[in-house]
């Protein structure tokens, strides 16, 4: 990350598929008159096909880390804040669900990227069916939740869980991004 941006604040929206990821990434931006970066994973399999490796996993990495970087460069000097929809620990957590094991590659840009901010997506959310999602049922996206649950636990960046509808998650998103800014 360039030093240029060091006093941006960059939020992170995780969770497991059909949790609200992208639409509370773009309702925070608009209201917060912001950036957002969108996942890159769905551009990368809409392009690619829904067959993909672990090694593709890397790939998908570097494009979410460039959506990244291009939405913070896109900044313009009032605006202080990002959201990113999805990151590196989506990486993990879908490496290691998939196939068991997380290339390096990834776990190094986890240690090294730094954000102020992480909204774990709850999966209260009703499911959304598209081409691109893997688990429409419940059980597997909860124990996916428990999962990233137990990373955020043990990570040292501020983080809070967002459920109820919509609405209610929005709210309190707001809520917890104006506590950092």
């Amino acid at each position: 990350m360039e030093s240029k941006d060091k006093k941006v604040k960059r939020v992170v929206v995780i969770g497991p598929e059909s949790t609200g990821k992208t639409t509370l990434c773009q309702k925070l931006a608009a209201h917060f008159n912001t950036q957002w970066a969108p996942e890159y994973a769905r551009e990368y399999l809409d392009t690619n096909g829904t067959d993909y490796t672990i090694d593709s996993l890397y790939q998908i990495a570097l494009g979410q880390i460039a959506n990244e970087e291009k939405a913070v460069q896109s900044l313009s000097p009032h605006q202080q804040l990002v959201l990113i929809d999805t990151d590196m620990v989506v990486m993990q957590v879908w490496s290691e669900y998939v196939f068991n094991q997380c290339d390096n590659r990834i776990l190094t840009a986890i240690a090294n990227r730094k954000y102020d901010l992480y909204l774990l997506c709850n999966t209260d959310a009703p499911w959304v069916k598209d081409n691109l999602r893997e688990y429409p049922d419940l059980k597997t996206r909860e124990k996916l939740f428990y999962y990233y649950k137990e990373i955020m636990v043990n990570q040292h960046t501020p983080w809070h869980i967002i459920s109820g509808n919509y609405e209610e998650r929005l709210q309190y998103a707001i809520e917890c991004v104006n506590n950092i800014l």
